[in-house]
């Protein structure tokens, strides 16, 4: 259960700031379908959640609690400095409609991005269907959130001001669960 909202918690706020809610923003307003476009969002996400916490069930009995705590550490670290820069605007999708450009680029997006490496390193360290799903309900808020703002939320949502201090704070869990893995604290 700590997984679920471990990841629950580092998904939405990886996605605040990413370009997955950036994109599916840009198709709300563009066909004026904001439920389609979330609902393409949160399909999209729980495919690439269900994906990393398989790929978790497959590797964590493979790792010593250290190498899983280290497997944390690392997926923390890199969403932190995933969110130090600033994301490129995503292609726009003009021929498809809010529900399946929304879809694609989740698609495209989701898979390999920081919140699905996050999904699976809680996958690894606890269970991994709790962690796909705490990443997927996490990221869909997060996503929600920019969805339904508007594209003026999504703008200040990428904005330094909200970036710099969602990476400050995981790059800092990221640096604790590094600490536990050489068991220093």
């Amino acid at each position: 259960m700590d997984a679920l909202m471990a990841a629950l918690v580092a998904c939405f706020a990886c996605q605040l700031s990413d370009r997955l809610g950036w994109a599916a923003s840009a198709q709300a307003v563009a066909s004026g379908r904001p439920v389609a476009a979330l609902l393409g969002v949160a399909l999209a996400l729980a495919v690439a959640n269900a994906l990393a916490g398989a790929g978790a069930a497959l590797i964590a009995p493979l790792l010593t609690p250290n190498a899983r705590a280290l497997f944390l550490a690392l997926a923390l670290g890199s969403a932190a400095l995933g969110g130090v820069t600033a994301p490129k605007p995503p292609a726009p999708q003009a021929r498809l409609g809010a529900f399946a450009a929304s879809l694609a680029a989740g698609l495209a997006l989701g898979l390999g991005d920081r919140s699905q490496f996050l999904a699976m390193a809680f996958g690894v360290r606890s269970s991994p269907v709790f962690a796909a799903i705490g990443a997927t309900l996490g990221g869909t808020v997060g996503c929600a959130v920019v969805i339904l703002g508007g594209p003026n939320v999504a703008a200040r949502l990428r904005s330094r001001a909200v970036r710099l201090p969602i990476a400050g704070v995981l790059l800092i869990a990221g640096i604790a669960a590094a600490l536990s893995a050489f068991r220093l604290v």
